[in-house]
């Protein structure tokens, strides 16, 4: 009966029409993204390096091995079925390419930097120790600035030690002797290298791993000397002269930056006026990056192809900028080296080759795809520069500069036209401004999520410091030397180092603006990748879908706007406690805190370095010599927080009451099993698992912890 079977043919035709209706809006976003993946055909290729960065990334936030293995299993998994059911693709084979591609290079990625970190990660020590032992000297770095010594020593098999080991010593007890190949029977106290004290702060230990040091530490009495080096050091003893020589031309801090122009060494900048660059957002002029390598290469290449051009049978029957490439490119690796070789110094003179390459081949110098070359190779030979600020910032600051300068407005108002030097004046410098402006905004994500503070100013200065540095103060430093070589080089010091006091000038003049630094606390990484990802999209998609990245960008921007400070930070020794007040204050625990501590405090709070107030003068708190008992408002309700000042002992009865009528305990000795709190026990049982803590007291109250950033990476140890 036709009643009968109704039930039954509509339960078949309901999931026949939805299956239908599934798999054609599947053909149709398919459809759609291989049309636009064709759009953006010849831009493919430059996202190559960001799946490879991506993959890199990945294993950094990641926790443990197994998460690894079943990141690049699944990844070597999806690239077997799509080649396994490949015809379900075929009419979408730029996406089946795509989709292949770039599981590959994620996988390959993660590989990648897992592999360096089994090869050169080297564990820290257990614990401080006192030692006496044997070792050769590796590297020396000299900190006039600091007066000290930094060495990096090699100790013998038989010292039962790390394979290399960071210690500092005072000038005083430093020697002529003391160089690269030298023997040296060390006394120093040992430790491990120091990782992040907060969520967020800056991790040195994951440096160090990655360098191979294992232990730092303090001589405790001079070096003795067991046996001179006999290798050539013809390098390091070169740019140690070099560098004396020109701070003896130069005085000062002065002095110091000229030095540091020419061969990297920044040891002799005064703190305070490295920190006025920094707050100037000219810290970059400090750094042997782009800048200084494009400048050298630059001049390298006009010099050469402007004297050659002067001979006009060399002219004809050669091609100049051939010759002047290979010069240019030379002079870049000699300046590469002069300077110490550092990865950022590395990153750029590669950049700097690939420039000279195109030139020589006639082809456009400045592309996407030169950059993504450059970064490729950096992230092969060294993934986990990724991670670090150097890297981020000179990429972006490039990928700024390249995707401004694309922008069809952009070309049609800064072409160049036939019109009075006034007005190419004018136009070069709107031209200078807008790219100072664009990196600006480009770096600040960056700068806030490693540094948590970025100069507003900084665009309005670059526009002064970056043609005085490039083109009054390196020239005239290049003459001086040159000119020193017949002994008539001072009177081209005077004024290089008249060029260097008016840089340092418009570094504390901007410095000491009202707001000329932003502060935050420490951004989360979801946020900072939103930042990085809608950046690359902008940046690298071509056409009307770059203002797709405006969704992410603004959300971000919105977001950051919104952050607010921890209400308590811990460090990860447990002695130090930090309240942040609501007038923009911090409010420290123990009176007696270093400069570092205070400043990486500081830093995770977002404050200034002046907004500071001891605890026991705050109304808030209630401080004894042994504890301080604190009252902070949360969002629904009133907070009680004890501290422990101090290391000596307390009756545990008289200690366990107290627990009792507290919301949260922290300390950094043990604290017995009968202290009980109402929410947090963060003693140094805790703490040495964790870590430093940043806690929010919402509703419910947040809690974030070192240990939940660092996972099981080698260089965190629990």
């Amino acid at each position: 009966m036709p009643e009968s079977n109704a039930p039954s043919t509509a339960f078949q035709v309901v999931p026949s029409a939805v299956f239908t209706a599934l798999r054609d809006g599947l053909n149709y976003m398919l459809a759609k993204t291989e049309k636009f993946m064709d759009s953006q055909r010849e831009h493919l290729p430059l996202w190559m390096p960001v799946m490879l960065g991506i993959g890199i990334a990945t294993w950094f936030a990641l926790d443990n091995p197994a998460q690894w293995t079943g990141l690049i299993l699944g990844l070597v998994a999806i690239t077997l079925a799509i080649w396994a059911f490949h015809h379900w693709l075929e009419n979408y084979s730029i996406l089946r390419k795509a989709l292949v591609v770039s599981a590959l290079l994620l996988a390959g990625g993660c590989a990648l930097i897992w592999l360096k970190s089994t090869i050169i990660g080297a564990a820290p020590i257990e614990k401080p120790v006192v030692s006496t032992f044997y070792a050769a000297i590796g590297e020396r770095t000299d900190l006039p600035a600091r007066d000290k010594v930094r060495l990096l020593l090699v100790p013998g098999k038989e010292a039962a030690l790390p394979a290399k080991i960071r210690v500092n010593l005072p000038r005083k007890w430093d020697d002529a002797r003391f160089r690269e190949g030298a023997v040296l029977s060390v006394r120093a106290r040992l430790m491990p290298p120091a990782g992040a004290a907060l969520p967020g702060a800056y991790n040195f230990a994951q440096k160090a791993w990655f360098e191979g040091i294992s232990a730092t530490g303090t001589a405790l009495e001079k070096p003795s000397i067991i046996k001179v080096s006999r290798q050539s050091n013809w390098l390091p003893e070169a740019q140690s002269r070099l560098s004396r020589h020109i701070q003896s031309r130069v005085e000062g801090s002065p002095g110091a930056i000229a030095a540091t122009l020419a061969t990297g060494d920044r040891g002799a900048i005064a703190d305070e006026d490295a920190e006025a660059m920094r707050r100037a957002g000219l810290a970059h002029l400090l750094s042997i990056s782009g800048l200084h390598v494009s400048a050298v290469v630059a001049a390298i290449y006009l010099l050469v192809v402007k004297l050659l051009a002067l001979f006009p049978a060399l002219a004809l029957k050669y091609r100049l900028p051939l010759i002047a490439s290979v010069a240019a490119a030379l002079g870049g690796l000699a300046y590469t080296l002069l300077t110490g070789a550092q990865v950022p110094t590395i990153r750029a003179c590669i950049a700097a080759i690939l420039v000279l390459t195109a030139l020589a081949m006639g082809r456009d110098p400045l592309s996407m795809r030169l950059v993504a070359a450059g970064a490729a190779f950096v992230l092969i030979f060294w993934p986990e520069a990724l991670a670090g600020p150097s890297f981020q910032l000179s990429f972006a600051a490039v990928i700024t500069i390249i995707a401004l300068h694309q922008l069809p407005w952009v070309q049609r108002i800064f072409q160049r036209r036939d019109e009075p030097v006034l007005y190419r004046i004018m136009r070069f410098t709107g031209m200078l401004f807008l790219t100072g402006l664009a990196i600006e905004i480009a770096l600040m994500p960056i700068a806030l999520y490693h540094f948590h503070k970025a100069g507003i100013y900084g665009a309005l200065a670059n526009i002064f410091a970056i043609p005085l540095t490039t083109f009054i103060i390196m020239p005239l430093e290049a003459l001086a030397l040159l000119l020193d070589i017949v002994g008539l080089g001072a009177p081209i010091w005077l004024l290089c180092g008249e060029a260097l006091s008016l840089l340092l000038s418009l570094a504390h003049f901007v410095e000491a603006q009202p707001g000329s630094v932003t502060r935050l606390p420490s951004m989360d990484v979801r946020l900072f990748a939103m930042f990085v990802m809608g950046g690359l999209w902008f940046a690298l998609v071509k056409g009307r879908a770059r203002l797709l990245a405006l969704m992410p960008l603004g959300f971000a921007a919105i977001s950051l706007t919104q952050m607010r400070s921890p209400d308590i930070l811990v460090h990860s020794s447990g002695k130090h406690l930090a309240i942040t007040g609501k007038q923009g204050e911090i409010i420290l625990l123990r009176d007696r805190a270093g400069d570092y501590t205070i400043d990486t405090l500081t830093e995770n709070a977002g404050v200034k370095e002046t907004d500071i107030r001891a605890m026991k003068d705050w109304r808030n708190a209630q401080c004894s010599p042994d504890f301080c008992t604190i009252k902070l408002q949360g969002v629904d309700r009133i907070w009680t927080v004890l501290a422990s000042r101090s290391s000596y002992i307390v009756p545990e009865r008289s200690l366990a009451a107290a627990c009792k009528r507290v919301d949260i305990v922290v300390s950094d000795r043990w604290l017995p099993r009968s202290c009980h709190p109402r929410w947090l026990k963060a003693d140094r049982v805790m703490l040495s698992q964790t870590g430093g803590l940043s806690i929010w007291l919402d509703s419910p109250p947040k809690l974030r912890t070192v240990a939940a950033q660092e996972g099981e990476h080698g260089w965190f140890r629990p």
